[in-house]
């Protein structure tokens, strides 16, 4: 459904035709101003209405109508398209969720097409509204807009995650919490966490270094102010030290679970060597009674008066030696 749909002249909310189509006239008879519709998850039948007015390419409105899409920016002939994929972080959970935000831009026109719940634009319109001198600049200053909230929520995210790990290697960590056994249910779940964080933050660099015109990127992209270069760079930076972030988390998780798993494989051996110091303190006497219990005829201690009480000394005796023996060894 169409959430909302605004002109803007000079960085101002203009009053203007509630029709979109009439909206899009209106702007671009000024030449000073552009249209923003905001939808969230459309039906193909609102969308076609939409697409068909501003001229958005069919692969692209394939891409907004089905979404799941890797976050990318696509050049076409009379529109920019932008898929950013902004994520929620549930700590009681430890469950990371995206949403899906596509910007469609052209030269007098925004068009943003939402998916889920982790993704509002209500705040970053309130934002620019309240900001004349950024949102002058046009469409750009929108897609500028939502790629700087997206990537600083993605920080915001990044530190709750490294938190909650802190939290969970202290944990495994612990003289008794590492044995736990969904501890490694627990480990692996967050790495999966992180996974799907990685693939919202990952593939945006490549994006925002064309808007940016970084390294090999240098030729503007098209639809798009070329003096908005140094703030998607400055995005680009932040993006960057997410990335750094994730790829930290992901090693210390991978780290965690296989000092986990060894912890518990030393564990496991621990528990074999006490049960086998047992077991051969166990053989002793049973090995004597084992004899004593053949019935042989010619066996002359068993005529002896101190027989019994040596024999249960016997054992008594070399049951203490392999008792410290195997304590000063540590496997009891």
């Amino acid at each position: 459904m169409i959430v909302d749909c605004a002109i803007y002249r000079e960085g101002r909310r203009s009053e203007g035709p509630h029709d979109f189509s009439d909206a899009l006239d209106a702007a671009r008879a000024t030449g000073e101003a552009f249209v923003w519709i905001g939808l969230h998850e459309p039906t193909e039948s609102e969308f076609d209405k939409v697409s068909e007015e501003f001229g958005l390419h069919p692969l692209a409105v394939e891409d907004a109508l089905k979404a799941h899409q890797r976050p990318k920016l696509e050049v076409y002939d009379d529109s920019l398209f932008m898929v950013l994929k902004p994520v929620v972080y549930e700590p009681d959970t430890d469950n990371v969720s995206s949403g899906e935000v596509m910007i469609f831009m052209g030269d007098s026109f925004v068009v943003t097409v939402r998916h889920g719940e982790g993704a509002p634009l209500g705040a970053v319109r309130d934002r620019l509204e309240a900001d004349p001198d950024v949102l002058k600049h046009g469409p750009t200053a929108v897609l500028y807009s939502i790629a700087d909230a997206s990537v600083d929520h993605y920080l915001e995210v990044a530190d709750e995650l490294q938190e909650d790990l802190e939290v969970l290697e202290t944990e495994v960590f612990s003289p008794d919490g590492g044995g736990s056994r969904h501890t490694a249910s627990r480990i692996y779940n967050f790495k999966r966490q992180i996974l799907e964080f990685r693939r919202a933050t990952g593939p945006l660099s490549l994006p925002l270094a064309r808007l940016s015109g970084a390294g090999p990127y240098g030729p503007p992209v098209p639809f798009a102010d070329e003096t908005a270069q140094p703030f998607f760079r400055d995005v680009n930076d932040h993006l960057t030290r997410v990335n750094e972030s994730v790829e930290g988390l992901d090693r210390l998780v991978s780290d965690i679970l296989s000092a986990h798993l060894a912890q518990m494989s030393v564990r496991q051996n621990d528990d074999m060597r006490k049960i086998s110091a047992w077991a051969a303190m166990a053989a002793v006497p049973t090995m004597i009674a084992g004899i004593y219990g053949m019935n042989f005829e010619h066996m002359p201690e068993l005529h002896w008066t101190w027989t019994y009480p040596a024999v249960i000394v016997v054992m008594v005796v070399l049951e203490v030696l392999l008792y410290r023996t195997f304590k000063h060894r540590g496997w009891l």
